[in-house]
């Protein structure tokens, strides 16, 4: 069964509430566990009252989420730890990269390189978790803003049902453009991948 149509299924009759909840809970999945495309989420969310004053809510929803996704798996890799293998290939990885400081939380909302960054931000010692939140949170105004924001626009002049769909295909463009420019940013800071691959 498709994971949207379960979370709508478990979180749908409980109202506003509901839809909150289901928000808060996909931004906080993606933070921690694995990708979970909470974009799309936020979207099916907004589509229940599609109003400034409710994007400005799971705004704010998706930033508190995010921000203790990424502080809780912080705090499990500070008390359980990782093989210290595992460090020397992050801390090599984070070194190599074009941007190397907490910057690259506000980055990694555009072209995604660092997975569980909750646990990067811990292990790479020269990183602090509050300026490590702080990218995160401009990085959430930037993304999620601009989407809703988009949504906003949609809602004002297209019924609701092609507005959801036009927002959709807006949500899965970002995501698109994301992974390209992912994809553009690995080259550039790895470009021995590609000579490995000619020998």
């Amino acid at each position: 069964m498709d994971l949207t149509v379960i979370m709508t299924d478990i979180f749908g009759p409980y109202g506003m509430a509901g839809v909150v909840a289901m928000v808060f809970v996909a931004f906080l999945v993606d933070a921690t566990v694995f990708p979970f495309l909470p974009e799309i989420f936020i979207i099916i969310g907004f589509a229940y009252e599609p109003t400034p004053g409710f994007a400005v809510i799971l705004l704010l929803t998706a930033i508190i989420a995010e921000c203790l996704g990424n502080t809780l798996l912080y705090c499990v890799v500070q008390r359980f730890g990782l093989p210290r293998k595992l460090k020397r290939v992050m801390n090599k990885y984070v070194s190599i990269l074009i941007v190397s400081d907490e910057r690259m939380m506000l980055l990694n909302r555009i072209a995604p390189m660092i997975p569980y960054s909750g646990a990067f931000i811990s292990v790479i010692e020269s990183w602090k978790l509050s300026r490590a939140l702080f990218y995160i949170v401009i990085g959430c105004i930037l993304k999620y803003g601009l989407i809703l924001s988009m949504s906003t626009f949609f809602y004002s002049y297209f019924t609701s049902d092609v507005a959801q769909y036009v927002m959709i295909g807006f949500v899965i463009l970002i995501l698109a453009i994301s992974l390209i420019a992912s994809y553009i940013r690995k080259r550039r800071t790895f470009p021995e991948d590609e000579n490995a691959s000619e020998v």
